[in-house]
């Protein structure tokens, strides 16, 4: 009884001052003050992370738990949470902490498919409503977003970041920590973020999951680093380590990058924790020889908190004895777990509301924010005047993603449920007479004894929509392929219903960019949907009536083989690139001579460029953008750049195009990119409207890495382009001096 009177008193007098109001001085002193009456078991203890509930309840009342993950349960928590703040000697709190990747109850689309609607608003507002439901069942720190720069489509976990480009997987991210944090992180609904996985892990070779990674300084700055060091800069709370090495150094032992880059350099002050058992994969990885031995080298690279590998339990308290582990880089690593759970209020308020959940989740505002950011990530891929469908009265609804309300939440929705999705087929039937024959039961589903039936379905409707795609877990992590056209038999059922002769929509919903090419050919017209989440049907089925209208854009470049992977529209030029005059396998003459043929850099049998670009996106009105214009066409390095230019909409419809600024410096002191994303703006027109477009882009905002590497905006010629996608537009050229 003691003891708990002692700890209640501590959490009194630490919590009395434990609001946003304060200055950051005062909760580091309440963190000094506890760290110093903590003993080394105890310090040790806040750097364990564990996976569980009420199981956990013994270790929470030794103190030998900081922090807990994968339970969503109230009760469960709070009864853990009573644990360590009744029993254990100075009842700190546990940190409690889930993936809450796209969605906590209410699942949004996947972030590829909310990058693809190229509107931080929106993500920002999803984050929100993740966070407000997810706090409510206890949980007050995610493990997102994931900031991986991902070029291979063959990567599974593409599905979890914003794509390719760097520009716009800062917005995304910093839009995400906003909304995931608030404005204040000690309110009950903030949502600590996690910035993840630093870093390269999107770079694995071959798009296999967890591979080595081959990146230079160069390009982690230029490339990989700079979403990082924006959502840092933006507040993020907390960092994870990724799994991969670089240049031979796993992350989870990497000091150069945790403490040179990430403390030193940027200044950034927040908790770091590994990812599950990454500490001890760095034996596999054999920079290690045993677990105490990845303790010791995680903690010394500033390492703060252990996700699952038990090492620092159980090794750090001897690595201190024997001198290999310091006890100042301990109390390093300590001091930043208490000041999270400190500045997320949690020694004033440990406990959940048990009740509170049930009033929350599924709210109708969540379950409307949810449904606008499905309509916004769907791409329009083809459209030959069949959509909408705004005359039809009786169509097939087909294929195995039409009715499939745990698929289409896709990867990582952990908490969402399925009983509460609402499906394409559901939504449709409230819009028009549907046949209903699926063809196939799964996407993998090789059975074609019902496609007859199928077709026969279709000579009897006015139109047929065909959802194919992929079951949830054939993206997301471990979920890499060397294949990605259609799984199963989907692209014969789109070519059987295509027989009928009436018009075919296909409506793919994916995890990934997979390979189309062979589809389009067998559709009329064709909706892009990346995994969209609880109200993905009445989103889809708005679109297909022409409730709404497509506004989408694709967030990574559309390969038309495999083969072609890793490809990004951000690349850098070869000394023979490309000029679209080369000769292709099938123009190659019989018994050849032995010549280079075209000489630049392509494949014979898929030429050089992709299916479709990046930032690419259809609409049912059509846009038209006038010449780009430069205010100066020469500035100095402290100017802005402004751009200007007029886009209206041609068409017959009121739509929202995604109007996209790119630059490219034609020379620099190192090879630079041939286009890069640099600003982007969503403007809405009604039919025949225009409107004259600004971007301003301050000059230093054209700065890299260079061949001395400093950071710098190197003087000389630059070009432009505003466009629609990564590959259209008339160019317009500047210079820096």
């Amino acid at each position: 009884m003691k003891r708990f009177l002692n700890a209640i008193m501590l959490i009194s007098v630490l919590a009395l001052a434990s609001c946003s109001t304060e200055p950051k001085s005062d909760i580091d002193r309440k963190v000094d003050e506890l760290l110093s009456k903590m003993t080394l078991h105890e310090k040790v203890g806040q750097m364990n992370q564990l996976s569980g509930g009420a199981w956990l309840v013994d270790q929470a009342a030794k103190g030998e738990v900081g922090s807990i993950l994968n339970c969503v349960d109230p009760a469960e928590i709070n009864a853990v949470q009573k644990a360590a703040v009744e029993e254990s000697r100075l009842g700190i709190p546990i940190l409690v902490s889930r993936d809450v990747i796209h969605g906590f109850r209410t699942i949004f689309p996947i972030p590829l498919g909310q990058a693809a609607t190229f509107d931080p608003a929106i993500v920002e507002k999803g984050a929100r409503i993740a966070a407000v439901e997810a706090t409510a069942s206890g949980v007050r720190w995610t493990f997102s977003p994931m900031l991986d720069i991902a070029r291979d489509p063959r990567w599974g976990r593409v599905a979890e970041g914003s794509g390719e480009d760097p520009y716009l997987d800062a917005l995304m991210g910093v839009a995400m920590v906003k909304g995931y944090q608030g404005d204040d992180l000690s309110d009950p609904t903030s949502l600590a973020a996690c910035i993840k996985h630093f870093v390269g892990y999107g770079a694995a070779e071959g798009g296999r999951d967890y591979n080595t990674t081959m990146i230079s300084e160069r390009s982690l700055r230029n490339t990989y680093f700079p979403a990082f060091k924006a959502t840092a800069e933006a507040g993020a709370a907390t960092l994870m380590t990724s799994f991969n090495e670089i240049d031979g150094i796993p992350s989870t032992g990497n000091k150069w990058l945790l403490k040179d880059i990430l403390r030193d350099e940027w200044g950034w002050d927040g908790m770091v924790v590994t990812d599950w058992n990454s500490a001890g994969e760095m034996i596999a990885h054999g920079f290690s020889r045993d677990l105490k031995h990845t303790a010791e080298q995680a903690i010394n690279a500033g390492v703060d908190m252990d996700m699952m590998s038990y090492g620092f339990i159980q090794y750090v308290e001897e690595l201190v004895k024997e001198g290999k582990v310091s006890e100042k880089e301990i109390d390093r690593a300590v001091r930043n777990i208490l000041k999270l759970k400190f500045e997320l209020g949690l020694f004033e308020n440990p406990y959940v509301d048990e009740t509170a959940s049930a009033k929350i989740d599924y709210a109708p505002e969540h379950l409307e924010a949810a449904k606008q950011c499905a309509i916004e990530s769907a791409v329009l891929i083809k459209n030959d005047g069949v959509l909408p469908l705004s005359g039809a009265k009786t169509i097939l609804v087909t294929g195995p993603l039409a009715d499939a309300p745990y698929e289409q939440m896709g990867t990582w929705a952990f908490d969402g449920q399925k009983e509460h999705t609402v499906t394409p087929l559901a939504a449709l039937r409230q819009e028009y007479d549907v046949i209903w024959e699926p063809g196939l039961d799964y996407s993998r589903d090789k059975d074609m004894s019902d496609f007859a039936k199928v077709r026969r379905a279709a000579s009897r409707a006015d139109a047929a929509v065909v959802f194919v795609g992929e079951e949830a877990i054939l993206s997301g992590e471990a979920h890499s392929l060397s294949n990605l056209n259609l799984q199963g038999a989907q692209s014969e059922l789109i070519a059987e219903v295509a027989k009928a002769g009436k018009p075919v929509v296909a409506v793919v919903i994916a995890g990934r960019p997979l390979t189309i090419e062979r589809d389009l050919a067998n559709c009329d017209a064709m909706l892009y949907s990346f995994h969209p989440g609880t109200m993905g049907g009445p989103a889809l089925a708005d679109l297909i009536k022409g409730k709404a209208v497509p506004s989408g854009k694709l967030p990574m470049t559309f390969l038309r083989d495999a083969g072609q992977a890793p490809f990004y529209y951000n690349h850098n030029n070869s000394g023979r690139p490309c000029n679209g005059t080369e000769t292709l396998l099938n123009d190659i003459p019989i018994a050849a001579g032995q010549t280079s043929l075209g000489c630049t850099s392509y494949y014979l049998d898929t030429g050089y460029g992709p299916l479709l670009p990046f930032g690419y996106g259809l609409s049912y009105t059509t846009f038209e953008y006038g010449k780009p214009s430069v205010e100066k066409a020469e500035l100095g390095r402290d100017d802005v750049l402004k751009v200007s230019f007029e886009l209206k909409n041609t068409g017959k419809y009121e739509g929202t195009e995604v109007a996209q600024l790119y630059v490219q410096d034609k020379v620099g002191s190192v090879v630079r990119p041939v286009r890069e994303l640099k600003r982007f703006e969503r403007v809405t027109l009604a039919p025949g409207e225009s409107r004259t477009v600004t971007f301003e882009l301050p000059v230093s905002e054209l700065a890299f890495w260079n061949i001395d590497m400093e950071y710098v905006v190197e003087p000389g010629d630059f070009r432009l382009w505003v466009a629609g996608d990564s590959a259209s537009g008339t160019p317009v050229d500047f210079i820096v001096k």
